[in-house]
């Protein structure tokens, strides 16, 4: 489905190279990128930094008290100014949940090109992010904007969490079981878009599933058999899977027939909508991936499908999976499913699809 932002104006997907977090840099590129920094001193008040590459940095203000900050923007990935802008919000947000933490603050980030796109269209980019900081219960305290080629909004988020309750990335234990809160295909539904191939419903559903706040993370980090927290976003399920893996030194083994995915995503696959992010995200990670024999190219696709606000990936003991599932129902996330578990790494993979 395409929705155009005016008459006369672009659509905002034709504006930009890349759309929601298909627009992250690669992995394996990011590394090189941050080799030098490696190694630099850090507080000992800083309890996540970038040593685990997690979702955002938190900071401990004192015994009760930790700051959550982090900050996500890209380019857009529909063409309705407000649903991008409420898209982009969601997205951000999403990271001071992953750590366990409530939001209490956002700032704007703003690049516009102003020679294209009226001053309507980017107001109701900035309306449809309002809109989702609204639904956080938090206010947009500011902001700043550049006058740029390709259209970008995202956000700074910030947000407090008990230092005991911050849930990393990296914390997974061999036997965990992995619960996964979102459905899978935004990338391949943005392909999708961009060919004119996506119909309403589908558009519909798309647009439901990267504007839920990701509301469970705070109480999913109370439970006290919850060991790890994620969310999946531009490097697919696999590469941030693979993130859990690697910083708990465990393999992790997916149940690929157990992931759920969104309905009209396989067969847009087929159709070809396949995002480029894709192929550079398994070009970067692909080597600690083990796939179950058969495994095709376009199932391979959905496994590494850059995801935009994507679910929590959540890793918990087996006697607290129920718990999990409860918390995730209660928020309205009614696609929470099981999808695989941690084990003691076995061999030279990081990452094995069953």
């Amino acid at each position: 489905m395409t929705v155009a932002s005016a008459p006369e104006e672009p659509r905002l997907t034709s504006l930009a190279h890349g759309g929601g977090c298909g627009c992250k840099i690669a992995p394996g590129v990011l590394s090189d990128l941050l080799a030098n920094t490696a190694g630099l001193p850090v507080p000992a008040d800083l309890l996540v930094g970038t040593a685990t590459s997690d979702d955002a940095a938190v900071y401990r203000l004192n015994d009760g008290q930790a700051l959550v900050a982090t900050t996500d923007f890209f380019m857009p990935i529909v063409d309705d100014p407000h649903d991008f802008g409420r898209i982009a919000a969601t997205n951000a947000i999403s990271d001071v949940y992953a750590m366990g933490g409530r939001p209490i603050l956002a700032l704007a980030l703003v690049g516009m090109p102003l020679g294209q796109l009226s001053t309507r269209t980017i107001g109701r980019i900035l309306e449809g992010g309002a809109a989702a900081c609204s639904a956080a219960g938090i206010p947009v305290g500011g902001g700043h904007s550049i006058d740029s080629v390709e259209p970008i909004y995202g956000l700074v988020a910030l947000g407090l969490v008990h230092p005991d309750l911050v849930r990393r990335n990296a914390g997974a234990e061999p036997g965990d079981v992995l619960v996964l809160g979102k459905p899978l295909g935004t990338g391949v539904m943005s392909a999708a878009l961009k060919k004119g191939l996506l119909d309403a419903p589908a558009y519909a559903e798309m647009l439901a599933t990267t504007t839920q706040l990701n509301t469970p993370g705070p109480e999913l980090a109370a439970l006290p058999g919850v060991h790890a927290l994620t969310d999946v976003t531009g490097f697919g399920l696999a590469g941030h899977a693979l993130e859990m893996a690697r910083g708990a030194g465990c393999e992790v083994r997916i149940d690929w027939t157990s992931v759920p995915v969104m309905g009209a995503v396989r067969a847009l696959l087929g159709q070809g909508c396949i995002t480029g992010a894709s192929g550079r995200n398994w070009q970067s990670y692909g080597n600690a991936v083990t796939l179950a024999e058969g495994f095709s190219d376009t199932e391979r696709a959905l496994l590494t499908d850059p995801q935009t606000s994507g679910g929590l990936l959540v890793s918990c003991a087996p006697a607290t999976v129920d718990e999990v599932l409860s918390v995730f129902a209660a928020h309205g996330f009614d696609r929470a499913a099981i999808v695989g578990e941690v084990a003691p790494k076995a061999g030279p993979a990081h990452l094995v699809l069953r």
